[in-house]
Order: structure tokens, then sequence, then C-alpha cells
């Protein structure tokens, strides 16, 4: 089989890290909790020694998301406002923070903190010794998961990520979990091939760095199931699905692993453009 050649990516001759850990949290519609949730981490982040930012990465909301933070931020420095041009996905979210991201060390998160902010050291510290991407994982320890989503979500899930793994050659447990972290070289080389802007960006990302030959990891991390949940579980759904169909397509027909990106792209393209997937919230 040819080996995926990625194309490389020009970054800025000034691209070193210009604090220690950057924190980016995608909001859509999150006036109700999101200053809970940025108090949450500033008191966290406050007591320790990095320098940090943490950037909230507004998708288009409608209500008042953006005067919050913005108002927030005037009292916090540490908080950064960055804003979607319209509604285009929680991948997109994602990667307009994590590309405007200035840290050693970039996390990701989701608004509602399902994984508290204090679990942060399980990923930082693996990162630490030497791996670029460390993802937290609901399947590790279900133990840790209180309360737990539907049993018909957690279903799903099992079944995406096996298909995904046997598939696709993302074999992870669980690659949906809103909260991973990267090296910031390996975050910025990862996000800047991105194609997907809606919720299956997690295993395109995971793709990309194992294809990239970054160091990758898998830990077990405390979740609790929030019912406020954006998520449309018919579109989740759907677009989990289409993408299994991709990858199945593709490695059946005996492609090459390029062939497998390019499928995969253009599967999840379709998949946001047509509908199946609009706003975002935990996964």
């Amino acid at each position: 089989m040819q080996k995926t050649k990625l194309t490389p990516v020009k970054l800025p001759a000034d691209d070193r890290p210009q604090l220690d850990l950057s924190i980016v949290i995608p909001a859509y519609n999150e006036s109700s909790r999101i200053v809970s949730t940025l108090k949450d981490i500033l008191e966290f982040v406050q007591r320790r020694e990095e320098t940090c930012e943490v950037l909230v990465v507004d998708d288009g909301s409608t209500d008042d998301t953006v005067d919050v933070i913005a108002g927030l931020s005037q009292d916090a420095p540490l908080v950064r406002l960055l804003r979607n041009p319209g509604n285009r996905g929680k991948g997109y979210a994602v990667q307009n923070g994590m590309l405007h991201a200035r840290g050693e060390y970039l996390l990701f998160s989701d608004a509602d903190l399902s994984t508290p902010i204090a679990e942060l050291d399980r990923l930082l510290d693996p990162l630490k010794s030497g791996f670029d991407v460390v993802l937290g994982s609901r399947a590790l320890k279900p133990e840790w998961v209180s309360p737990r989503q539907p049993w018909s979500r957690q279903v799903a899930r099992k079944i995406f990520n096996l298909l995904v793994g046997s598939l696709g050659g993302v074999d992870f447990r669980d690659t949906q979990c809103g909260f991973k972290a990267f090296r910031g070289k390996a975050g910025r080389a990862t996000f800047s091939r991105q194609t997907i802007p809606g919720f299956g960006f997690d295993v395109e990302v995971l793709y990309l760095a194992r294809k990239l030959g970054y160091r990758t990891l898998e830990v077990p991390v405390h979740w609790a199931n929030d019912t406020r949940s954006k998520v449309r579980p018919s579109a989740m759904e759907s677009e989990c699905l289409l993408i299994c169909l991709g990858f199945a397509a593709t490695i059946g027909r005996g492609n090459t692993a390029r062939r497998v990106d390019l499928q995969l792209s253009r599967i999840l393209t379709y998949t946001y453009s047509s509908g199946l997937t609009d706003t975002f919230g935990t996964s």
C-alpha cells in the first residue's frame, strides 16, 4: 500500500510558544453556563505556575454569549474571545482556537466541563514526558463516569469507535470525549490540515496525528453527562455512520491511504453541508 503523503504546512517563522498553556473552549449559545465554566477554569489555573490563556471561540451564538464573555474578559485578562464567521460547527470552532493559541501545550475542552478542568494534569504529564497528543477517555475507567449517558448513546459510541478503529486505524476506545491535549507544534500541524467542521473532526484530527507520526496516548478521565447537551443524537449518529461508510468504501476497494484521507474529508464535508449537523455541545 502506498504511504500517505501529507502536504506540509508552512507555519509562521515566529511560531514559538509565548505561553505555557492555552485552553480552548468552543461555545454556541452558552450564556447560561459560560460564566461558571470560566470561573472554574480561572480559579484552577491561577493557582498554578504556568503562564496561561483561555480562548473562548464563539460559533455564531444567537444569545448574549459574546457580550457575557466580553464583559468577563475585561476583569480577566487571561480570557480571549474569538468569533467564527457565523455558525460553522464545533470542529471549526476548535480549529480556530487551536490555530490562534500561543501555548507550548494546547487543551480543548467542552464548555460544560463534563470533564473537570482539575483532570488537566492527567493529560499534561504524558505530554511533558514525550507524547505529542493525549486524549481523555470515558471508556478506560467506566466507573469514573457519573451520571452516565443514556444507554442508546453509549452503545452508539462503542459501535462507532469499533468500526472506525477496525476500518480506519483510529484504534482508540473513545474518540469523542471533548478533552484532548497537544504539544503546540503537533497541535498546529494537525489542526492546520483539518477539513471537517462538524462532530467528526475528532476522528479526522486523531487520524491525521497518527499519519504525521505523532506519539498518541489515551488516558482515563472523570466525566459527568450534562443533560443540556446541544448535540442532536440523530444528527451525530448519521455523521458517525457516514464516517464508517467512507472508510469501508475506500478500504474495501483497496485504495491507498491517501484516498482514505480524501474520502473521509469528502464524506464529512457532505454531511455538514447537507444539514445533518448544525449546532454542537458535548460529545
